[in-house]
C-alpha cells in the first residue's frame, strides 16, 4: 500500500510498510534491510578455522566463521568473489576449492537479508588484510569435536554460523 524509510545509516535501513493483511485489516510492518553477505567455512585437517572478535550488540567476544558483505555503496556482485575476499581479509587464507552450500535468510520475520554459505578447502596460508574495525580479531583452528562443543557451550552463538555447520554436516551426509 505504502512504504516509508524510518531510519537509515550506511549499514542498515528500517522501513515501515503499510500493509493489507490476509483478513482484510491494515497495519504497519517494520522491516530491517541489510545487504546480503557471504559466510565461509574454512575446512582443514578435520576441523575449521574460526575468527573471534568483540561484538558490541551482545557485549562480548564470540567465535564465528569469516563473513562479510560488499562495501557500502557498491553494487555488489558475485557471492563467490565476496566469499574469497572475506576469507583472505579476515584470515589470510585462500581457498583452492570453494563450494556453495546454500543461501539462508536470517530472522526473516523482520529482516530482509540473506547469507550465502560457502565451504572453503585446499587452503593456502598468507597474511590477513583486516579492516580497522577488525583490529581485535584473532583466528584459530579447532577440531570438529571442539567446534561442536563450542556450539553446545555458547562460545559460538551466531545463528548463521550454527546453520552453516548444519548445512556442512548435511553436505557430508552426517545427518539425514
Amino acid at each position: 500500500m505504502s512504504t516509508r524509510v524510518a531510519y537509515e545509516t550506511p549499514w542498515i535501513r528500517v522501513r515501515e510498510d503499510e500493509v493489507l493483511w490476509p483478513g482484510g485489516s491494515t497495519g504497519v510492518y517494520s522491516v530491517v534491510e541489510r545487504a546480503d553477505y557471504a559466510l565461509v567455512l574454512p575446512r582443514e585437517r578435520d576441523g575449521f578455522w574460526l575468527v573471534e572478535q568483540y561484538r558490541y550488540p551482545i557485549r562480548r567476544r564470540a567465535w564465528e566463521f569469516p563473513a562479510g558483505g560488499w562495501p557500502h555503496g557498491s553494487a555488489g556482485g558475485d557471492a563467490e568473489a565476496l566469499a574469497r575476499a572475506e576469507l583472505r581479509e579476515e584470515t589470510g587464507l585462500r581457498a583452492g576449492r570453494l563450494q556453495h552450500l546454500g543461501r539462508l535468510s536470517e530472522a526473516y520475520g523482520f529482516v530482509a537479508q540473506a547469507v550465502e554459505i560457502f565451504l572453503a578447502e585446499d587452503l593456502e596460508h598468507g597474511e590477513h588484510e583486516r579492516e580497522v574495525t577488525e583490529s581485535d580479531m584473532v583466528q584459530q583452528w579447532f577440531s570438529d569435536a571442539e567446534v561442536a562443543g563450542m556450539v553446545r557451550s555458547g562460545a559460538i552463538v551466531e545463528t548463521a554460523a550454527v546453520a552453516a555447520l548444519g548445512l556442512f554436516w548435511m553436505h557430508r551426509g552426517l545427518v539425514p
